[in-house]
Formats: C-alpha cells, structure tokens, sequence
C-alpha cells in the first residue's frame, strides 16, 4: 500500500477518535455512494455531521482543507442525502472537515473545522 494511503488511513482514525472524545457517535466510515465517499458519518444532538478528513504531510502547498473543490462538495451533498434518506435521519446535516497535520514537533496535529461549507457558494 502506498505510504499516503496509509497516512490517509492514519489520519481518518485520529479524527474518528477526535470526533468520539468529543461526544460525537460515529455511524458510519468510508461510506461510499456512486462516485462520492463520506470519511465520517457522525451525529450530534443536534446534527447529522458529515466530516471530510484531510491529511498531508507538509502545509507548504496547500492547507488540507483547501483541497475540497466544488465538484467534491456536491458529491458528499449527494452521498450526505442518500445517507439520511437511507436511514430515515430526522436532523440537520453539517458539513465539517478534519485537517491533520504534523506540527514543529513532528506530531500530528488535528483542526476541526465545523460548518466548513457554510460561505462556499455551490
């Protein structure tokens, strides 16, 4: 396996823990409906929350969370819908991103940005 997907994989669990410590119940992870994958399914009291995890080695480039285009939106709106529709999800849905990325120590360091979608124009 390449090293990124194995960092990929690395920084999905992190977030997932992060997300639980945090009291969020995860439901579902890598849900996949036609081209779209949802990184994490999660619920709060009041939300259904839909979290795309971002990982990267370095920042040097491009925060992780700059990489979300338009067309990768509207397909984790679309899986997002299926989602709820599928379980009969009576809440809101949010769109969050997880960024994880090593700090000048060399960990890795978790950002959550909540509501991530909210100013981006579709």
């Amino acid at each position: 396996m390449a090293d990124h997907n194995e960092f990929g994989k690395i920084a999905e669990e992190l977030a997932a823990d992060f997300l639980v410590k945090a009291n969020y119940k995860i439901l579902a992870r890598n849900f996949r409906y036609l081209k779209a994958e949802i990184d994490i399914v999660a619920e709060t009291d009041e939300y259904i929350v839909i979290v795309e995890v971002k990982a990267r080695h370095t920042d040097a480039f491009l925060e992780p969370q700059e990489s979300v285009n338009k067309k990768k939106i509207k397909l984790l709106i679309s899986a997002a819908n299926y989602f709820i529709e599928e379980n009969n999800i009576d809440k809101e849905a949010r769109f969050d991103i997880i960024s994880v990325l090593p700090n000048q120590q060399k960990t890795l360091e978790i950002h959550h940005i909540i509501d991530a979608f909210q100013s981006f124009e579709i």
